[in-house]
């Protein structure tokens, strides 16, 4: 037994070491355990979350950023502050201006109004013979055609170019020689002797001194009745004004606007009235107020239809009654700027009525400014003004000579 018991020990001490032997060649089992240990024991680390810690690093850079946002603003302040520098120079563009409105009254000389108004005239007249005779050394018979040619096209007229050149005919077959320069004085010259000579109204020894305005529509009646009577009270004249214009609304009340203006008295009916009634009243008045002049505005009448020119006769008649010989002066007043047409209504006025004087308006916007010569020329008549522009002082007497010298200086 003693044998058998050592033998058994030894059985179960091998048995034994074969159990150490099998669980460290199949550790699996423990391997297992271990690994869940090792989860457990992660599990604290995990819920500490140290990269979360690392966010307030990332938070802390976030003003740093803000702060440069001011450095913009500070910026954008710069270019606002530059601003005040181009609003300070505004002032000095409104001072320019005022220098220029402020020259516009200088012109007070009545030579310097006068060249100004016939600027585009002259310009167009001499550019038209400079083209002609330029380059000529001698003027003769060849070239005489194209000088008559720039005379009729400066709206001179036919009738008044043809005699010029026939005195020009005349005088360069008797001296055989004549330059440009002759030509300008000949011109002059020949321009001064065809042109009616010059008058003024005389408002001494007849009162009151009635003017009848005719012309037709659009020629600027109302305008030259305004700055006429406007002129004649700066001389010390009481005017009246009659508006004997009834078919037109308007033209009542254009003339009432400038009777306000200057300060004249004005007589006026209702529109549709007889103009002849008015004309009528408006002796009546000035006789009884002791006016010096009066004038009458009249219809402003198609110089074709003959039915209304002849109302002109029957107006006269009516104003005879009151004041005899009245009217003193028929005034018939012409666009300049129509040129040609401007003559056409001459013919026709002077037919149906006894025109006594010739007013042209608007010389200083047109380059037809030659038209005056060829009516004063054709018709006889003398210009007794002349209108040189918009303003009220813009209405000139019409003085022959001063004229011709504007045109040819």
């Amino acid at each position: 037994m003693g044998i058998f018991n050592k033998i058994k020990g030894l059985f179960n001490k091998d048995k034994h070491k074969g159990l150490v032997d099998k669980k460290q060649k199949n550790p699996k089992k423990k391997d297992s355990t271990l690994k869940d240990e090792a989860l457990v024991t992660e599990e604290p680390i995990l819920s500490d979350y140290p990269v979360v810690e690392e966010v307030p690093v990332v938070e802390e850079e976030v003003p740093v950023v803000e702060e440069e946002v001011p450095v913009v603003e500070e910026e954008v302040s710069a270019v606002e502050e530059e601003v005040p520098v181009v609003e300070e120079e505004v002032p000095v563009v409104e001072e320019e201006v005022s220098t220029v409105e402020e020259e516009v009254p200088a012109v007070e000389n009545r030579r310097e109004k006068l060249d100004i108004g016939l600027k585009k005239t002259k310009d167009s007249f001499f550019g038209k013979l400079a083209k002609t005779i330029a380059g000529k050394s001698r003027i003769d018979t060849s070239i005489l055609d194209d000088i008559e040619e720039a005379l009729i096209t400066s709206d001179i007229g036919v009738e008044t170019s043809l005699k010029i050149i026939e005195k020009l005919e005349d005088r360069v077959e008797k001296e055989k020689y004549i330059n440009s320069s002759e030509v300008y004085d000949f011109l002059k010259e020949e321009i001064s002797l065809l042109m009616h000579p010059s008058q003024k109204n005389d408002f001494s020894n007849k009162k009151p001194y009635v003017i009848m305005i005719v012309g037709v529509n659009g020629v600027g009646k109302t305008t030259t009745i305004g700055k006429l009577a406007y002129q004649l009270k700066k001389q010390g004249k009481k005017v009246m004004l009659g508006a004997a214009d009834t078919f037109r609304a308007a033209a009542i009340d254009q003339l009432v606007v400038w009777a306000k203006r200057i300060g004249v008295d004005i007589v006026k009916q209702e529109i549709g009235s007889d103009p002849a009634s008015v004309c009528y009243d408006t002796l009546q008045s000035a006789k009884a107020n002791n006016v010096d002049v009066v004038i009458i505005d009249t219809a402003g009448r198609l110089h074709n239809k003959i039915n209304l020119m002849n109302e002109l006769t029957k107006i006269k008649k009516v104003m005879s009654k009151i004041v005899p010989d009245s009217p003193h002066d028929v005034m018939l007043i012409l666009d300049a700027s129509t040129g040609q047409n401007a003559i056409e209504q001459a013919k026709q006025f002077t037919n149906a009525t006894n025109v006594s004087s010739i007013s042209l308006t608007k010389l200083d916007g047109t380059a037809k400014g030659g038209v005056i010569i060829g009516i004063s020329n054709q018709f006889k008549i003398p210009v007794r003004y002349i209108g040189i522009g918009e303003g009220i002082e813009d209405l000139q007497e019409f003085k022959k000579k001063d004229f011709i010298d504007s045109l040819f200086s």
